[in-house]
């Protein structure tokens, strides 16, 4: 559990910079200029995920349930990571009406994503990963709130078609296929 901690604190830490400690980020993006922040950045990022995938592969050897698991709460983690893909999408297909609305897809997405997989899972190891993620989410959704608006072009049907195609075609390649291939779960049982 400790890599996990340390990766997730490694990971988030760095991604909450923006909106915790915007003055101490500006100051290190003055000295460090914008490149040298960008490479700390990202290697901070990649230290803390490798952390985050190897502390949670060895967490999943011995877990530590919490509570017996709820019936129906896999296919309800299933809808909501729906959801999450389709506002997954919004945030890089253009001109959607969801991204026009919402302005912050991604934060949305991960918040819905986390929460999906609390609701789906049991283990002290699970509430450490996804309840990370969801606080993470939702600090910086508020941070983000309260930024001006940033500006999109003017949303279309199209626009939000095409983001529900690809939502939805995410959603199956992970359901159907990734999540089993690359994590050895299946979430459709």
């Amino acid at each position: 559990m400790t890599w996990l901690a340390l990766g997730l604190a490694l990971f988030l830490g760095i991604h909450l910079t923006r909106a915790m400690a915007p003055r101490w980020r500006n100051a290190q993006i003055a000295r460090l200029g914008d490149k040298g922040w960008k490479g700390i950045y990202t290697l901070v990022s990649l230290i803390g995920f490798g952390l985050i995938l190897w502390g949670y592969s060895q967490a999943r050897l011995h877990p530590m349930v919490l509570w017996a698991p709820i019936r129906g709460m896999n296919h309800a983690a299933a809808l909501l990571v729906l959801v999450a893909m389709v506002l997954m999408a919004a945030a890089y297909v253009p001109r959607n009406h969801f991204k026009a609305k919402l302005q912050h897809p991604m934060t949305l997405s991960v918040k819905v994503w986390a929460l999906a997989h609390l609701l789906a899972n049991n283990t002290l190891a699970d509430v450490m990963l996804f309840g990370s993620f969801l606080v993470w989410s939702i600090l910086v959704f508020r941070a983000a709130r309260r930024r001006p608006a940033p500006t999109t072009a003017a949303p279309t049907l199209a626009g939000t078609a095409a983001t529900v195609a690809a939502g939805f075609a995410l959603w199956a390649f992970f359901a159907f296929w990734a999540h089993a291939a690359w994590l050895g779960i299946s979430p459709m049982g």
